[in-house]
């Protein structure tokens, strides 16, 4: 599902990371961990093709992203890529449940069975009239989480998905993020200081500036 080959990002003189090699295979769960500044966030962008790195190449089902024009590269992260944020952003003027479906709507999809059953699933049945200011930080990011998986998407990356929550909450999503990965073939990034939700994945793997390292 997920190929990259010697990825490298600088800003300006200074080197985020170089030579990262990973391959993620349909319904692998990958956790990468390091220090804060290493660039597990910047590099979980360049997986989706949300930023743009100096070297190396990123292949996601079988199409390299840096060939991509921006509509041929926002149709495959629409069709293929969930992705959960640190900062939620999910959109105040629509209700949870709206938020929820937004990636439906975007593929032309109108589902509120299943949009329904994600909410459920994150602990947030019956909440889905509200508006994302009546909710809870830990509420957004299951709102966020539910938003990524809807779709079923054949590639998740998640960005401290479990970081606002309380523990049986986030042992709760943790528990939906492995459903997901073993029951759709679906491939997923987990970026994470927490290192009881990196031991969850198939394999731990630690970021440094020369690279990805065995964690």
């Amino acid at each position: 599902m997920l190929s990259v080959r010697g990825l490298g990002k600088r800003y300006g003189d200074s080197a985020v990371f170089a030579g990262v090699d990973l391959t993620v295979a349909p319904g692998e769960f990958v956790a990468i961990i390091g220090e804060s500044g290493v660039g597990k966030s910047t590099l979980l962008n360049c997986l989706a093709g949300l930023d743009s790195w100096d070297s190396g190449e990123v292949q996601l089902a079988g199409q390299s992203l840096g060939r991509l024009d921006d509509e041929a590269l926002a149709r495959l992260r629409r069709e293929r890529v969930g992705f959960v944020f640190q900062a939620f952003h999910v959109l105040p003027h629509l209700d949870v449940a709206q938020n929820v479906a937004l990636p439906l709507m975007l593929l032309g999809r109108h589902d509120p069975m299943r949009v329904q059953a994600m909410l459920t699933a994150v602990g947030l049945a019956g909440l889905g009239a509200r508006l994302p200011q009546q909710l809870s930080g830990g509420q957004l990011q299951r709102v966020a989480i539910a938003r990524a998986l809807v779709h079923r998407p054949g590639l998740l990356l998640a960005d401290e998905p479990t970081g606002n929550l309380d523990p049986g909450t986030a042992e709760r999503v943790m528990d939906l993020l492995r459903t997901q990965t073993r029951e759709h073939g679906t491939a997923l990034v987990l970026v994470t200081h927490s290192r009881p939700a990196a031991e969850r994945a198939d394999r731990v793997l630690q970021l440094h500036h020369d690279g990805l390292r065995p964690g």
